[in-house]
């Protein structure tokens, strides 16, 4: 195909940073199969898509206020393609409330995009297609850091989720073809990698191919075998699954990132109950407390869900209660809100008042705030190791530490893709700033 053919794909992922490595691989898939190259305005695209997520409502309902007005901006002939967890779930009855939309492609079937393309009407949304031993094309994302996808789909039923109904049942991706892809990005500069999956923990239970289980520590010990790689890192793990050979290897090995998300959702016993999470607020602070014993310099994130049909003012103290225990380095706090294809949507008779589900966030955000501050403030005087990936326009290069702490110091692109020492002389709740250490 001729220069003159090349054609320009508008992207906008939305949610998860899985979402962000499929819109990685189509962004490669056109790119070698039908002669796309991206661009940042959506006005001159010959393709726009919209990748989106459907964990919490209000990005569902932002979609179609979205889509409608690139169906206003957008050049004559530019088609509009919908991926994702809401394509997922939704499928035809888009293009029923969007008819300018062109094709549907659920997260299950990313790797259909160069088929469904040009196919006016498609709608591919089969939460059963299996394609973990597709070969994606290579992307040219980040030099200095790759994601990479170590499963598809998930066998957890939370009952606040809707992800097993739009990405369907779990099945984990060949070890090899694992390593042999982050081979590949290392070989192109990478340094780090982030393995993903829904629930790391139970990788290696069920392959395609029916092959032996595995467990994802052995499979954190064949990524960490690969030469030129520095760090690596995981989301999300699942509490219940966290067992002491998982969190010895976390320890022990140098290349792991010492940082990890726990997501924690309720700090209330009862409410994990209804939730279907499969432990008790005792469980995850004795997980938890064991990590920081063996880890003194881990960083910890959390999620948290407030006002979960049928949290009583006590539930929630409980949660509260877990996080001045545990003193989480982020968390990402939400209020409940209820999902189709979800069993809590059966607790309706039990919903949280907005006002106090409101209340109960705020007070969540300013205790996180309060432990923020004090654990950054921590870092002031210390010498850490930057890993720097991004040069700012204000004369900044940033990057991140081994337990993955954001540094900010002045500095060229000759730092770019490099560790380097950084002596710590500021700090803020979310980031760091230093001097590079001569």
């Amino acid at each position: 195909m001729s220069k003159q053919e090349e054609k320009k794909l508008f992207i906008q992922t939305l949610g998860c940073q899985m979402n962000d490595t499929d819109s990685q691989h189509i962004i490669a898939e056109l790119k070698e199969h039908k002669n796309y190259s991206t661009t940042d305005n959506m006005e001159e695209a010959d393709l726009i898509i919209i990748n989106t997520c459907s964990v919490r409502e209000k990005p569902v309902s932002k979609l179609f206020s979205e889509i409608g007005q690139f169906n206003v901006k957008k050049k004559e002939n530019a088609k509009i393609g919908v991926c994702g967890c809401t394509a997922s779930h939704l499928g035809k009855d888009i293009m029923k409330r969007a008819p300018y939309v062109d094709f549907v492609l659920g997260a299950r079937n990313i790797s259909k995009i160069k088929d469904v393309v040009d196919k006016k009407g498609a709608v591919e949304i089969d939460i059963d297609y299996d394609d973990s031993t597709y070969q994606f094309a290579q992307s040219g994302h980040n030099l200095y850091k790759t994601s990479v996808n170590i499963s598809i789909g998930c066998d957890k039923k939370c009952t606040f989720c809707i992800v097993p109904a739009t990405r369907g049942d779990e099945i984990s991706i060949p070890t090899e073809m694992i390593v042999e892809q982050v081979k590949k990005d290392v070989a192109k500069g990478a340094k780090e990698v982030t393995l993903l999956g829904q629930n790391v923990n139970s990788y290696g239970k069920r392959f395609s191919d029916k092959r032996e289980k595995t467990s994802f520590t052995k499979l954190l010990q064949e990524v960490s075998k690969i030469e030129g790689l520095e760090r690596i890192r995981f989301t999300s793990p699942h509490p219940l699954h966290m067992d002491d050979e998982f969190i010895e290897e976390f320890a022990k090995n140098p290349k792991i990132s010492k940082c990890i998300h726990m997501p924690l959702q309720s700090g209330s016993t009862s409410i994990l109950k209804a939730m279907k999470r499969g432990y008790s607020k005792e469980g995850f602070i004795k997980r938890a407390k064991k990590i920081r014993e063996m880890v003194p310099d881990v960083r910890i994130t959390t999620d948290i869900i407030v006002a979960f049909p049928g949290e009583t003012e006590e539930d929630f103290q409980d949660t509260i209660d877990v996080i001045k225990e545990v003193k989480f380095d982020q968390i990402f706090n939400f209020k409940y809100s209820p999902r189709p294809n979800t069993e809590a949507l059966e607790l309706k008779d039990l919903e949280i008042p907005d006002e106090i589900g409101s209340k109960r966030l705020i007070d969540v955000i300013e205790l996180h705030k309060e432990h923020q501050s004090e654990l950054m403030d921590l870092n002031i005087g210390k010498t850490v190791t930057v890993l720097f990936d991004s040069l700012k326009p204000n004369g900044e290069v940033s990057g991140f530490t081994d337990n993955y702490c954001q540094v900010f110091v002045k500095g060229s692109d000759e730092l770019l893709g490099k560790l380097v020492d950084v002596k710590i002389t500021d700090a803020t709740r979310t980031a760091l700033k230093g001097d590079v250490v001569n």
